[in-house]
């Protein structure tokens, strides 16, 4: 019989080491399932493919019927950013799936015709005729000339090897799935806040309304039932890939070496380093900039890394408290 452990390894007493950092093989069986487990699942986001549809966010709305909501999390309320396409704002409570606009423009040099000399070719002369020919006037204004690219990223939840909102619960309303993902039991959480505090990415957040936790679980009640989370269904491009966590880190370094042979030299993964501050992710990104650029932290660390170096800490400074009180007391008490 599987038995579930919402507890990371190093307090549940199947790590001596207190690990709660690096690389960890199988983060389920740590968990206290069976060796039969099935293998862990997750999400390989492909941004380089990324259209900016919001399908994915509307399959996971329908889906685990959230709320509607604006960018600061209001529910039941229509917001436009008025600055972007992107009117979600960000990850939240009400909002699983967040897909990030980012619009960066730059002044280019474009080729201009020049006039020759008089006998010169009338027609004059193109300097860069290549680059001419592929100008696209939507892309340049008045007095300046400026590219504009697109940025497009579905963000979601990151499922860590070692997630501190995992860590800090006190009532185990998360847990480490069979397919090890972490999930959230709104019906066991108790509104204390500590995983909010405990997420390096600020992904897991509060409702205003009944104070519980909310955040992706992967389709937690679809993988029961042999399916694909709602939002990789969805996607129509394939820029949100669904499988076992191997294979998907496998395609997704083979995508990477593709990109970087076409010269596209500012792609680059995140979250598919097992030796990162959060021992790699179970839902990991290709990106084509530097993570700031996308609302990332470029070099996120589990929260709960140093608690077994603080507990040790704690405990001496007890004991040395205890020794200097058991002196004074007993250093007092001289023989008249």
């Amino acid at each position: 019989m599987t038995s579930i452990s919402s507890a990371s390894p190093a307090f549940t007493g199947k790590d001596p080491h207190n690990r709660l950092f690096g690389p960890l093989p199988d983060v389920t069986a740590e968990a206290g399932y069976d060796e039969d487990h099935p293998a862990r699942v997750g999400f390989f986001t492909d941004t380089s493919v990324c259209i900016g549809c919001k399908a994915c966010e509307v399959a996971c709305k329908e889906w685990n019927t959230l709320p509607m909501d604006d960018s600061h999390g209001t529910r039941d309320v229509i917001g436009l950013s008025g600055m972007s396409y992107d009117n979600t704002g960000q990850l939240g409570a009400n909002s699983w799936r967040h897909v990030a606009f980012i619009e960066q423009v730059r002044t280019v040099d474009l080729p201009m015709p020049t006039v020759g000399r008089p006998g010169d070719d009338p027609r004059g002369s193109v300097l860069n005729a290549e680059a001419l020919t592929e100008f696209d006037p939507q892309t340049g204004q008045s007095g300046t000339d400026k590219q504009v690219r697109w940025l497009m990223s579905s963000d979601v939840c990151k499922h860590c090897t070692h997630a501190g909102c995992l860590d800090v619960c006190p009532t185990g309303a998360l847990f480490r799935s069979e397919f090890g993902t972490v999930v959230v039991q709104g019906d066991i959480c108790n509104g204390c806040g500590y995983c909010v505090s405990a997420c390096p990415y600020g992904v897991i957040n509060r409702r205003e309304d009944d104070g519980r936790v909310f955040k992706c679980t992967m389709c937690y009640d679809r993988l029961t039932d042999g399916l694909m989370p709602a939002c990789a269904t969805a996607c129509p491009t394939q820029s949100i890939q669904f499988g076992d966590l191997d294979e998907l880190q496998a395609r997704a370094d083979a995508r990477l070496a593709t990109l970087k042979e076409q010269g596209v030299e500012t792609a680059r993964l995140y979250g598919r380093d097992e030796d990162d501050g959060v021992g790699g992710n179970g839902a990991f990104f290709l990106l084509l900039d530097e993570p700031e650029v996308y609302g990332l932290p470029p070099d996120p660390v589990v929260t709960t890394r140093d608690l077994p170096a603080m507990w040790k800490a704690a405990g001496k400074a007890a004991l040395m408290i205890v020794g200097v009180a058991a002196t004074a007391v007993f250093g007092s008490r001289r023989p008249r």
